[in-house]
């Protein structure tokens, strides 16, 4: 992984308030059916551990979870958050140093790749870490989907464009997850599959302005870095919080993230 893209990876402090909100069911819902109790599951990527506690309580005494991510402050807070639940474990490492002490029946990652420049690089490490016959689980999204009805003010349409520049300078791929199953053949996965797992958030719902909020949040955490990088100016990324806040009061209606899980077999 190169160094701008794992600079501009890092999860900016206050992001923990946008992991914590996820669950196995509201944010992985795909994969529920199949866990099964006694799984020794790795969550790479993990946060704080939302996600892997769901699955940690899904496996059963018999099971265990390893959650494992690089940002020390959510692996603090994951730790005092998950204290009580026995067979979780959360280790701040590296994905590409990580040495576990055993191997998994289920690899299971989250919304991740799209921050790497290398996704099939890394996949193909994973496979080491993963049990002959166990299989690999990867949700993330195609940001180049975006849907918003009606449009979104012109500014935070000019701060989404330089958001995908920013994260297509650094390597990334804004349409990874349209592009997971063919590596996942290449790396020699068999009985790969794709779950459609899109969020939709519709002005119905009641969390619609928290939820579809997440533009502003990405704004608000994420684009200093953009700024920094020289893709968008302050004073516009400060406009499209606001136009977009407002938009999300007064105009918005649905607002869609194209997500899909892709799970795969090790042979």
């Amino acid at each position: 992984m190169t160094q701008k893209a794992y600079e501009r990876a890092k999860m900016p402090t206050g992001t923990n308030a946008v992991l914590d909100s996820r669950t196995l069911t509201n944010s992985y819902p795909t994969l529920v059916p199949f866990i099964q109790t006694g799984m020794h599951v790795l969550d790479i990527g993990c946060g704080t551990g939302a996600i892997s506690a769901g699955i940690a309580e899904k496996v059963g005494e018999n099971g265990t979870v390893t959650g494992i991510d690089n940002s020390a402050h959510l692996i603090a807070k994951g730790k005092e958050d998950f204290a009580d639940i026995p067979n979780l474990t959360l280790l701040e490492t590296d994905l590409f140093t990580f040495q576990p002490a055993k191997q998994f029946d289920l690899l299971v990652s989250a919304r991740v790749l799209q921050w790497l420049n290398n996704p099939a690089v890394a996949l193909k490490h994973f496979l080491k870490w993963l049990k002959p016959g166990g299989s690999i689980s990867i949700l993330d999204y195609n940001h180049e989907e975006m849907e918003w009805e009606p449009d979104v003010p012109e500014s935070m349409q000019l701060f989404y464009s330089a958001f995908l520049e920013w994260r297509k300078d650094a390597g990334m791929d804004n349409a990874i997850a349209d592009h997971l199953p063919e590596i996942f053949h290449e790396i020699g996965l068999s009985n790969v599959e794709v779950f459609p797992s899109n969020e939709v958030y519709e002005r119905s719902s009641a969390n619609f302005t928290d939820k579809a909020g997440i533009w502003s949040k990405v704004a608000a955490l994420r684009g200093p870095q953009v700024v920094e990088a020289g893709f968008i100016t302050e004073a516009l990324r400060l406009q499209a919080i606001a136009e977009y806040d407002k938009w999300l009061i007064e105009k918005g209606q649905r607002v869609v993230l194209h997500l899909k899980e892709v799970r795969g077999q090790f042979n």
